[in-house]
């Protein structure tokens, strides 16, 4: 609302392109992170009240998914809120806006229920390790069906979206690869690598989320062409896999490069 009203070189803020990029930014990362998180409380739902015999590997997606939830959703926590605070400007640095006490409230998330690196250390020393990463290749086996799904749709924005993701999906399998191989071999660069792997899973997955909404969203589409609603979630999984989703590439560099320069360099240097 503040950035459709502050009128800034003639124009509201909304219509500079590096506040839209902002609001988008936040807006696609948000939905990301609420559907990971709401479907992954189906999945404990179902590992306490589904069919008993599926109830195992329901829990033990959950014991993976906790530490990416936790882990992913308060690091972008801090980052939306700053950026709430950098569109309102120099007004965001003060009280009266409340945008300020967001970004304050929003840093402890990072630390209590142990710290992010502590939830990364979890995900890869027990969660992926304790099943040779059989419950984290199952899972990329439903993103890789989304994958499919979505590069034989007949919408352009989606094929786009599900190259993108194909690319995602690929790289976290060589770094789930990368990071088993290091648990037997080395623990302590696997542990070095953990924090990366966590960050690259979080973008991966909240992009697969939001990459299933936009194909419900199409769907719907065909029965209500003017829905704005449904517009909007393909248009702001559109934003994601071309602006956010590349992320998760950068993570799975520095999870392929092994950590060999973080665990060389000495302590006493640091």
């Amino acid at each position: 609302a503040y950035a459709h009203e502050r009128v800034q070189g003639g124009v509201a803020i909304i219509e500079h392109p590096d506040v839209k990029r902002m609001l988008l930014t936040m807006r696609s990362l948000e939905e990301a992170m609420r559907a990971m998180a709401y479907t992954e409380a189906v999945t404990m739902d179902l590992a306490h009240y589904g069919p008993e015999a599926e109830r195992p590997a329901h829990q033990a997606r959950v014991d993976l998914m906790i530490p990416v939830i936790k882990g992913w959703l308060t690091e972008i926590g801090q980052e939306m809120t700053s950026l709430g605070v950098q569109v309102h400007g120099g007004m965001g640095y003060v009280e009266e806006t409340g945008s300020a006490q967001f970004l304050r409230d929003v840093r402890i998330t990072s630390i209590y229920e142990g710290t992010n690196g502590i939830q990364a250390a979890d995900l890869v020393n027990r969660k992926l390790g304790r099943d040779g990463g059989a419950t984290m290749l199952d899972l990329l086996e439903h993103v890789s069906v989304c994958v499919n799904e979505l590069k034989s749709a007949e919408l352009p924005a989606l094929q786009h979206m599900g190259a993108a993701l194909a690319d995602g999906l690929a790289d976290l399998q060589a770094s789930t690869a990368t990071i088993l191989a290091a648990l037997k071999e080395d623990r302590a660069r696997a542990l070095g690598s953990s924090f990366d792997y966590m960050m690259q899973a979080g973008y991966l997955l909240g992009g697969w989320h939001l990459m299933r909404s936009a194909l419900v969203a199409a769907r719907r589409l065909a029965e209500s062409p003017d829905n704005r609603f449904y517009q909007q979630k393909i248009a702001t999984a559109s934003f994601y896999a071309e602006q956010v989703l590349p992320r998760a590439g950068g993570y799975a560099g520095s999870v392929a490069s092994g950590g060999g320069a973080l665990a060389e360099y000495p302590v006493d240097w640091v």
